[in-house]
């Protein structure tokens, strides 16, 4: 795996827990959520993006179409051209997670998290994912049930050299219903 690969490879898995960060929040609505994260401060990671935008916006339109379909069947949207470079996931909160203040964690990149710090309008965590070996700290400030805003700092070493990466997302509440988007299955 070349270093670009492995460097997107442990973004993807940090984007990834960005679902399950809330997992011991306030209760939060049930329903369909959406997060938005963004890398920032890291110019690799702004080259890479820049040339994935590229790389999407110069497919033909038949296999640019075909990607974005592959993406929203799992609630995902790349960044395009102009969308500074964040990504967006979609994802299905159930009553019975509400209930339990538990968000979804992808399997993948085999993520832990533990609470360090909660509070009623915020919470601290730390992390550690196995795929590729990755560490963090993410801090998530609570506008009420249906929002929050996060900041997160993952520290990685792809081909033996350290690398720090933060990323800044947002969640927020859509509907009640999730449409198509189904639950992920919970660690």
């Amino acid at each position: 795996m070349n270093h670009r690969s492995a460097t997107a490879s442990t973004l993807l898995s940090a984007a990834l827990l960005v679902l399950g960060g809330t997992a011991h929040a306030q209760t939060i609505k049930p329903g369909l959520w959406e997060i938005t994260h963004k890398m920032v401060g890291n110019p690799e990671v702004d080259k890479a993006m820049a040339q994935m935008q590229q790389q999407m916006a110069s497919m033909p339109p038949a296999q640019r179409k075909q990607m974005e379909e592959m993406f929203a069947k799992q609630g995902m949207s790349l960044p395009g051209a102009g969308s500074g470079g964040e990504m967006a996931i979609k994802v299905c909160i159930t009553p019975e997670m509400a209930a339990r203040q538990d968000m979804p964690m992808q399997k993948d990149g085999n993520c832990t998290s533990t609470v360090t710090s909660r509070s009623a309008t915020g919470m601290k965590m730390n992390f550690v994912c196995k795929t590729p070996p990755s560490t963090g700290e993410s801090t998530y400030t609570f506008n009420g049930d249906a929002a929050y805003s996060m900041k997160m700092v993952v520290t990685s070493t792809p081909q033996g050299k350290p690398q720090t990466t933060s990323m800044e997302g947002q969640g927020k509440w859509l509907a009640t219903s999730c449409g198509a988007i189904k639950p992920a299955a919970k660690n």
